[in-house]
C-alpha cells in the first residue's frame, strides 16, 4: 500500500427509530386461513410458492420497522392528503381517479393484517369494500371515468391502476378468506376479455404488463379458468417486449433528457426484473428464464450502485454514485426479487432482496418516517432544493424529505417496501416443507408434510448480528423438509441442528437442505460468518460491505424545515461535519484495516445512535474533491494523492 488514500462510496443511510420488542411467548402453531396454491397445468412449475398473507409476522427490530410505518405516513396520509382523501374515485368520489389510491393500498393491506392494527385493517376495507361492492355490470372494477379526476384523457381509459388494485385484493383474500374476491375478479378478466381488442394496452400498463399476468396466475391456479390464460397471451402480445429491449441494450452510460422514455424509466425496468419470469410461467421458454439473467447482467454492469438498486433519477443514470434512484424503484425492484425466488427459486435473488432491504429502503425515510425523498444517492452529501443538480429528468427538489418531493407517486406507493418483504421471507417447497428465502426476525406458521402445522420463530438481529437461531414448533412431531438460504458472501457458515454441526457441506449460494423428524423445541443455529470485505466500484472506488450491509460515513446532519406542517413537513438536510475522505484502506486487507466495534442493540438499527456496528479506519481529506450543484462533485479515480493529516472516520 503506497499511502494514498482510496475513496469509499459513502451512502447516507437516514433511517428510523423504532418501539421495544415485543416477546412472542404463544408458540402454539396457528396457520394462516387460505391454502398456499402451486401452479397448475399447463403452467410451468414455480419453484417455491408464497405462504398467505398474515403466515409470517415480524418480530424484534422488523416489527419495530412495520410500527413507526403505521405511526408515519402510511397510517395517516389518507387523512390530509386530498389524492387519498374521502373523495377519491376509488371511493366512489370525484377526486383523483388513476393509481394512487390502489397504490396504497398495495401497501396498506399488507402492513394493517402483518400488524394485526384494527385501525388500519378498518382504513384498508373501506377501499377494499367500495372496490369489491360496486363493480359494474360489465365486469369493470374502479372509479367511474365520467366523475374521476385524471391528469390526462387517456388515465380514464387506461388499464394499468387496475392491475395494482388486484394485487391488493389477492393479498386481501389470501389474509381473511373474503368469498367476494375470487368472483369479482373473474369477472374483471372476462371483462378485460372482451374489450382487449378494443383497448389494448398503453403507456404504462404496457410496460407493467407482468404485473397484471401475477393476478391472472393467481386466480388461474384456483379457478382453472382456460380463458384466464387466453387472456394472458393477449396481453402479452400488446406489451413492451423487455426480452428484446435487453438483448440488443442501447443504453450503457446515464442518458441525456431528450433519450428519456419509458423504457428507460427507472420504475419501469425495476417491474420488469421480473416480467420475462413471470411471462415463462405461460410461455414455456426457456429463452424467457433466460432473459432474467441477461436483464440483471446489463443492467448490473452499466447502472448498478452500491445499495443494491439499478440508478435512475428518474431514467437510466449510470455508475455515478452522485446519481440518485427513485424510491418507487426500490419497493417495486423488492417485490420483483421475490417473485423472482418465488418462480425460479434461486437463492442469488435472496441476497439481493436483503441487500435492498437492508440499505436502500431504510434510507430514503425520516427518522419517524413522516416525509420520504423521491431520489436517494449513494454519494449523498446534500438534501436541498437545487435547480442545477445533475438528474437525467427529476426536479430541483426530488432528493428532500417531504410529503411529496418531486411528484406524488413514491407518496403514494412506499407502503409495501417492508410488509412484502415479511410476507416473503419464508416459502412453502413442493416437498411440503419451507424455504428461508431473507432472513430478519420473525414468526412463521404454516402446514407442512401430512397437515401438520408447524411454528418456526427465527430469533436473532441479523443483519446486524452474524447468528440466526430458528426455534421449531410442530404441533406433533413430524418429517418435514427446511431449506436454508446460505448467502453468497458467508463463506464459513454453519449449521447446528440440536447442538450438533450438519454432516453435510455448508455450500455458500444455495439452499442447504435440512430433512428429519422434528419435535416441539428443536433448535437450528445459523452462523453466517461476516468480515469486513471491500468491492470495486465506480472509477476505482471501494464499497466496505459487511454481510449484506453496506457501511457509510457518518456525517452530522441539520434538518431545516423549509415548508408545510409538521408532522408531515418538506425538510433539507445539510452536512455538519466534512464529508470528503479518501479511506487508508488496502482493499485486500480491509478487515485487518478497519476495527469493527460492536454496541448494544437499540431500538432501531439503522439510527447512527443505535446501530449495534460501528466502524473506525483512518482516511484523509480530498481538498480538491469538492460540492458541485449541491452533490458530491466528480468521483476521483482511486487511489488519490492527499497530502491531509490522517483522521478517523466512523463508518456505520
Amino acid at each position: 500500500m503506497d499511502g494514498r488514500p482510496w475513496i469509499a462510496l459513502t451512502a447516507v443511510l437516514i433511517a428510523v427509530s423504532g418501539c421495544a420488542r415485543r416477546p412472542q411467548s404463544d408458540v402454539r402453531p396457528q396457520p394462516a386461513p387460505t391454502a398456499v396454491f402451486w401452479n397448475r397445468a399447463p403452467l410451468q412449475p414455480n419453484t417455491f410458492a408464497p405462504l398467505p398473507l398474515g403466515s409470517i409476522k415480524p418480530r424484534g427490530w422488523l416489527r419495530n420497522q412495520l410500527e413507526i410505518q403505521a405511526s408515519g405516513l402510511s397510517g395517516h396520509l389518507d387523512e390530509f392528503w386530498p389524492d387519498l382523501g374521502p373523495d377519491s374515485g376509488w371511493l366512489g368520489g370525484t377526486g383523483e381517479a388513476w393509481e394512487r389510491g390502489p397504490y396504497f393500498l398495495d401497501g396498506l393491506v399488507p402492513l394493517a393484517w402483518l400488524l394485526e392494527d384494527e385501525r388500519l385493517i378498518a382504513k384498508a376495507r373501506k377501499w377494499l369494500d367500495w372496490t369489491l361492492n360496486n363493480q359494474r355490470p360489465n365486469g369493470a372494477i374502479g372509479p367511474d371515468p365520467a366523475r374521476g379526476r385524471y391528469a390526462a384523457e387517456w388515465q380514464a381509459e387506461d388499464w394499468w391502476p387496475n392491475m395494482i388494485m388486484l394485487k391488493a385484493l389477492t393479498q386481501f383474500q389470501e389474509a381473511t378468506g373474503d368469498e367476494r374476491v375470487i368472483p369479482v375478479m373473474s369477472r374483471y378478466f372476462r371483462y378485460h376479455l372482451a374489450e382487449a381488442d378494443k383497448r389494448p394496452l398503453i403507456r404504462w400498463a404496457q410496460m407493467r404488463w407482468a404485473e397484471e399476468i401475477l393476478s391472472i396466475v393467481w386466480l388461474y391456479n384456483r379457478t382453472g379458468e382456460a380463458e384466464l390464460l387466453e387472456l394472458a397471451r393477449k396481453l402479452a402480445g400488446q406489451a413492451f417486449d423487455w426480452k428484446a429491449h435487453f438483448a440488443d441494450f442501447r443504453y450503457p452510460e446515464k442518458i441525456r433528457r431528450e433519450q428519456a422514455n419509458l423504457s428507460t424509466h427507472v420504475v419501469n425496468n425495476a417491474m420488469a426484473m421480473k416480467t420475462s419470469a413471470v411471462w415463462w410461467q405461460i410461455s414455456g421458454e426457456a429463452s424467457d428464464r433466460q432473459a432474467v439473467r441477461r436483464l440483471l447482467e446489463v443492467m448490473d454492469r452499466h447502472h448498478l450502485h452500491p445499495n443494491g438498486v439499478h440508478s435512475g433519477d428518474e431514467h437510466y443514470a449510470g455508475l455515478d454514485p452522485s446519481q440518485g434512484t427513485e424510491l418507487c424503484a426500490v419497493v417495486e425492484g423488492m417485490f420483483s426479487f421475490e417473485m423472482l425466488a418465488a418462480i425460479l427459486g434461486d437463492p442469488m435473488f435472496g441476497d439481493r432482496l436483503e441487500r435492498i432491504a437492508f440499505n436502500a429502503l431504510p434510507a430514503p425515510f425520516k427518522p419517524d418516517m413522516w416525509a420520504h425523498q423521491y431520489d436517494q444517492q449513494p454519494n449523498q452529501v446534500k438534501c436541498s432544493i437545487d435547480k442545477n443538480r445533475n438528474w437525467t429528468t427529476n426536479g430541483p427538489d426530488a432528493n428532500i424529505f417531504g410529503l411529496e418531493p418531486n411528484f406524488g407517486c413514491c407518496t403514494a406507493n412506499m407502503h409495501q417496501g417492508w410488509p412484502k418483504f415479511v410476507s416473503h421471507l419464508w416459502m412453502a417447497t413442493r416437498d411440503e416443507g419451507l424455504a428461508a428465502i431473507a432472513y430478519a426476525p420473525s414468526r412463521v406458521d404454516a402446514r407442512l408434510r401430512g397437515g401438520v402445522a408447524v411454528a418456526i420463530i427465527a430469533d436473532t438481529d441479523y443483519p446486524f448480528d452474524e447468528t440466526i437461531r430458528l426455534r421449531v414448533h410442530p404441533e406433533k412431531a413430524a418429517v418435514f423438509p427446511l431449506y436454508l438460504r446460505i448467502p453468497r458472501w458467508a463463506r464459513g457458515a454453519t449449521i447446528r441442528v440440536a447442538g450438533r454441526d450438519v454432516a453435510e457441506p455448508v455450500r455458500p449460494g444455495t439452499f442447504h437442505p435440512l430433512e428429519r423428524r422434528w419435535a416441539d423445541g428443536d433448535t437450528v443455529e445459523l452462523i453466517f460468518p461476516m468480515p469486513l470485505e471491500a468491492e470495486r466500484h465506480w472509477r476505482n472506488s471501494i464499497v466496505l460491505r459487511r454481510g449484506p450491509l453496506v457501511l457509510a460515513l457518518k456525517i452530522g446532519e441539520q434538518w431545516i424545515k423549509i415548508r408545510g406542517q409538521e408532522p408531515h413537513a418538506d425538510w433539507e438536510v445539510h452536512p455538519t461535519t466534512p464529508w470528503n475522505y479518501g479511506l487508508l484502506v488496502d482493499p485486500a486487507r480491509a478487515s485487518e484495516q478497519v476495527a469493527l466495534e460492536r454496541r448494544p442493540m437499540g431500538r432501531n438499527p439503522f439510527l447512527d445512535e443505535e446501530t449495534p456496528i460501528v466502524a473506525r479506519v483512518k482516511a484523509r481529506r480530498i481538498p480538491e474533491w469538492t460540492m458541485v450543484n449541491s452533490s458530491a462533485g466528480p468521483l476521483p479515480e482511486s487511489p488519490v494523492a492527499s497530502t491531509q493529516p490522517d483522521e478517523e472516520v466512523v463508518l456505520i
